[in-house]
């Protein structure tokens, strides 16, 4: 006897129905793209994220610096995590691809500026901007943040608040760029720490590095006496991110 299988429900089916139903298949997709990711990231540790901007060139200074960064963190054992796409992402990936580490691009499906790099070990591609953000957070032992645009911006603001209010575990966020970042630095401490929008330590909370083999030093001096290892308490954080 032989079966035959249903067409599967597609979403376009589910928008002509009911808007629960609507909702429903969205949180399944969400579901099926988290565990997804966390089955294919969960070994790549100690990583570093990467973020910076897609608008970077091949030619330009800080695209070179940034496959520089990458290709020491990638000898030094580090899996380098970026966004996958061109530019500063772009250069992450290739920098961290010619060295030991992999190279994990967590691309993203955009209208524009987004198209997956040659350079990836490991790729994922996401349809929710939030599930990737999670990824970048969850499986980062340190940031280096590069110069970029809003997207960059964003990427930044939301691991100081994370590390800040004590939802992500205490990691290294280091800035490249001492010109580029000079501005937001100044404002932060001349205008938000001094209103009392933030405290003084907060601004502890991030490093400035331009050197490549300094930024590797400083990362694994934050870990000298705890390790790279989660503790229980640790994961706990990061599991509920």
């Amino acid at each position: 006897m032989t079966t035959r299988k249903l067409p599967p429900i597609t979403e376009p089916e589910l928008l002509n129905g009911d808007s629960a139903s609507h909702e429903s298949w969205h949180a399944f997709e969400i579901m099926a793209e988290f565990v997804g990711a966390t089955e294919k990231l969960k070994e790549i540790t100690p990583a570093v994220s990467i973020f910076g901007s897609a608008r970077t060139p091949p030619d330009h200074p800080y695209y070179t610096l940034t496959e520089e960064i990458a290709r020491q963190l990638s000898d030094a054992g580090f899996s380098v995590i970026s966004g996958g796409g061109p530019g500063i992402m772009e250069a992450a990936n290739k920098g961290a691809f010619a060295g030991i580490g992999p190279s994990v691009g967590l691309n993203i499906e955009l209208p524009f500026e987004q198209g997956g790099n040659a350079y990836q070990d490991i790729d994922l591609t996401f349809k929710y901007f939030f599930m990737r953000k999670v990824m970048f957070v969850k499986y980062a032992s340190a940031y280096v943040v590069m110069p970029g645009g809003f997207g960059t911006l964003d990427e930044l603001m939301e691991a100081i608040t994370l590390v800040q209010t004590g939802k992500s575990c205490k990691i290294p966020i280091i800035l490249v760029g001492k010109t580029f970042w000079a501005g937001l630095l100044d404002w932060l401490k001349n205008t938000l720490v001094a209103e009392g929008m933030a405290g003084e330590s907060d601004m502890n909370l991030i490093q400035l590095i331009d050197d490549p083999a300094q930024i590797v030093e400083a990362i694994f001096k934050h870990y000298e006496e705890t390790g790279f290892e989660l503790t229980p308490a640790e994961r706990k954080v990061q599991l509920y991110l």
